[in-house]
């Protein structure tokens, strides 16, 4: 039995890994221009190719690949994080209305400074979505004292995310600086215009959090079977709590701040992850959930890219197509298990 959990383990992993491979590739030979695998391949080992396509290549595609990759697998860890946290399946950064607070932050930010011509940086835009991300968690933290009821708490996440919404809407209209035009799409999650350096500093906040949340993975473990039983094998709850918290506010906060809120990745991809992998044990879940939502970022990043190309779909518009009816079986898996 043991035997065949493993080969289970290890079988999954490669269909993430080679699934990740699969669509990495493809978003990046995949546009209004077409590239070949080889012109991908020359562009990399050096060789002569069209200075047109080694510019597409390394400056916009390769880049913007690279940053749904690490954003998509932070946005799957902090849903992950958040549903170990609240045990609640349907849990997530955008669900609970955290990606909201975070956007309202950084649009108050951004409207702030260019509004006074002063240039934006990565670690101004991160602390404010942190900032915001924390605000939200703050709330729905002081709900959980009050509604004892998972489904309820989960509503009231959403009114705080309808409500920081409409602020961030409210700030965007009434901005006066043009540039804030380019805010709307921001706004409503989109991939577009990465750079090297905002991949550079998002790579290196994601590592970071992601080393700290496998470094608590039997922690977690412990904290999944119930307060009592983790106290019992050592661990100090009250901390972990407060470390669950931290770490999945600053993943939240790095996507926000580069990508805007994004629907449904951090719910759909932990529960499809638990499905594939036939456990919820975190030294396999953290990594898996972490290519899970990268392979599904990837995926849908392609589709709002090319499917009505040139013009380009917001990416939550693609991800809610397909995350929100995973979030509708989790609510009628829940029901049938209540009957029971």
């Amino acid at each position: 039995m043991e035997q065949k959990r493993r080969i289970r383990y290890i079988i999954s992993f490669l269909i993430l890994i080679l699934g990740i491979g699969l669509f990495f590739v493809l978003n990046i030979c995949i546009g209004s221009v077409k590239i070949s695998l080889s012109d991908v391949l020359s562009s990399f080992t050096g060789k002569e190719v069209g200075e047109t396509v080694r510019s597409i290549i390394m400056n916009i595609r390769f880049p913007r690949t690279a940053a749904v990759f690490i954003l998509g697998g932070a946005l799957a860890l902090s849903g992950y994080l958040l549903q170990t946290f609240f045990h609640n399946p349907i849990a997530g950064p955008f669900v609970l209305g955290i990606s909201s607070g975070a956007k309202m932050c950084v649009a108050l930010l951004m409207v702030f400074l260019l509004g006074h011509s002063v240039k934006m940086n990565s670690a101004s835009l991160i602390l404010a979505a942190f900032f915001g991300s924390m605000i939200s968690m703050g709330f729905v933290l002081l709900m959980t004292r009050k509604i004892h009821s998972m489904s309820m708490l989960v509503v009231c996440g959403v009114m705080i995310g309808y409500i920081c919404s409409a602020i961030t809407e409210i700030i965007i209209t009434f901005a006066s600086d043009a540039d804030i035009v380019n805010l709307h799409n921001w706004s409503r999650g989109s991939f577009s215009g990465m750079t090297w350096d905002q991949v550079k500093v998002m790579a290196v906040v994601v590592a970071a959090a992601f080393v700290v949340v496998f470094l608590l993975s039997k922690q977690l473990d412990a904290y999944n079977l119930g307060d009592s039983y983790a106290k019992n094998m050592g661990v100090n709850v009250s901390f972990l709590r407060i470390m669950i918290v931290i770490l999945s506010g600053v993943l939240s906060a790095c996507i926000v701040a580069f990508a805007g809120p994004i629907s449904f990745v951090g719910v759909a991809a932990p529960h499809l992850i638990k499905k594939m992998f036939g456990t919820v044990k975190p030294i396999l879940m953290i990594p898996a959930c972490f290519l899970g939502g990268s392979l599904f970022c990837l995926f849908c990043d392609l589709l709002a890219r090319n499917l009505f190309a040139p013009s380009e779909l917001n990416i939550s518009t693609v991800t809610a197509i397909f995350g929100a009816p995973v979030v509708i079986v989790i609510l009628q898996s829940g029901k049938r298990e209540k009957k029971r």
